[in-house]
């Protein structure tokens, strides 16, 4: 916590915390942003896993449907006063369990589709039980182009200390490749009690050997609402561990693409948070634009009520100073491991070196950065660092903004030092 709060007062250059009110803003001003994404949230689940931080509840299939005509009414909401189609980067179904809701999918896809060209592809999340040739080959012939599956571990000793199983696991993964997706991820999680190198450097092999174009990797974090029975390694364990699947993924051909992402040399990249801007549609879900960012109620009752009675379901939002912007800016392109000076430029409206210049000199002297054709790229020193930072940051921040918003539909303030 202090070491976050000390970084936002030296880098914002201000004691100011990040304060979040209950503004609620009908209005979204975001047609004239660049690089912006879609992202879609279903919270729906058949069972919950206690190690899963995210917004999300058991499948219900009525309340399913009233969630699907919410979302429906919502992009309706945003886009309607739209004069024409704007170009986004992509569009990605997270959760949950998206599958769960196979047969609405594509009619928000549609719905998406009369207000925006969709420029590199539509992703969705699976969990291992939603693979089979039914949900492949809807997801292909709806559009979609890139899958991010769950798997979390190979090993059936590291699943059961997350309360998972692998049933039939990998007969389900060697259907995929005959439906010829751009982009394969695999979700692994690293720093699970039990767990070591060698399994570590199995689940990696297994992951690519069944097809993945990508792997990414999470460090576990128990957070403070989830229901773990077991707590995760030492940070000393899970830089060692992350230091070893850098070395093996470098030495077997991988390009390290995130700090925690790994992917084959050639092969498009599948992110949901590295982007400049981004739309947020459903419970929990997050928007980021030019100067706000908002975040919408957990309460998928609350949430389907306030979007039917014709508001948006804004549960708070955060006006960004110029230095918070720039450095949320900087905060997730450094987790891409690239910093674009142009980008900085266009979005913060400062050069980037008028108003980090004497933090990048050090970097460079550090040896934690490099430029190239005014891109900052990190080193392997710099992204442990950061490894190390988010994690923190994870801790003193997500942690509190979920379990805040976990508690209360819409909560009258929030405060993150």
């Amino acid at each position: 916590m202090l070491l976050t709060s000390l970084l936002r007062i030296f880098l914002t250059r201000s004691l100011s915390p990040f304060v979040f009110r209950d503004k609620h803003q009908d209005k979204l001003n975001f047609t004239d942003l660049d690089n912006m994404g879609l992202y879609v949230h279903i919270p729906f689940c058949r069972s919950i896993c206690g190690f899963c931080p995210y917004c999300k509840e058991r499948y219900e299939e009525a309340k399913a449907l009233r969630y699907k005509d919410a979302l429906l009414k919502e992009i309706e909401l945003v886009c309607g006063g739209m004069d024409s189609k704007k170009t986004v980067t992509s569009l990605y179904f997270g959760g949950g369990t998206p599958a769960l809701m196979l047969e609405s999918l594509g009619e928000i896809i549609d719905r998406l589709n009369c207000f925006f060209e969709i420029r590199d592809g539509i992703g969705v999340e699976l969990h291992p039980d939603d693979i089979s040739d039914t949900v492949l080959s809807t997801l292909k012939n709806i559009g979609v182009t890139m899958i991010s599956l769950g798997v979390q571990s190979f090993n059936e000793g590291a699943l059961e200390k997350i309360g998972r199983r692998q049933d039939g696991l990998r007969e389900k993964l060697s259907l995929i490749a005959k439906y010829q997706f751009s982009v394969i991820d695999i979700d692994l999680i690293f720093g699970i009690p039990g767990q070591n190198k060698e399994i570590l450097k199995s689940d990696i092999e297994s992951a690519f050997g069944y097809g993945a174009t990508q792997v990414s990797t999470y460090p576990f974090i128990d957070f403070t609402f989830a229901d773990n029975k077991y707590s995760p390694l030492s940070g000393r364990h899970k830089r060692e561990m992350l230091e070893s699947l850098n070395d093996f993924c470098v030495e077997s051909g991988a390009k390290r693409t995130s700090v925690w992402t790994f992917a084959k040399e050639g092969t498009d990249k599948y992110s949901s948070v590295t982007r400049d801007t981004f739309l947020g549609f459903g419970v929990s879900a997050t928007t980021l634009l030019k100067d706000i960012f908002k975040i919408n109620t957990f309460s998928v009752d609350e949430y389907i009520k306030r979007i039917c009675g014709g508001s948006l379901a804004t549960s708070l939002t955060l006006n960004f100073t110029k230095r918070q912007r720039a450095v949320y800016y900087l905060f997730w392109s450094a987790y891409g491991l690239q910093i674009n000076s142009d980008s900085f430029l266009r979005l913060i409206g400062t050069p980037l070196e008028k108003m980090y210049g004497l933090e990048l000199f050090a970097a460079q002297r550090l040896g934690l950065v490099t430029l190239r054709d005014n891109v900052y790229c990190l080193t392997e020193r710099a992204a442990y660092i950061y490894h190390y930072l988010e994690q923190r940051y994870t801790t003193a921040y997500i942690d509190k903004m979920w379990s805040i918003s976990r508690n209360k539909a819409f909560p009258d303030r929030m405060v993150l030092r």
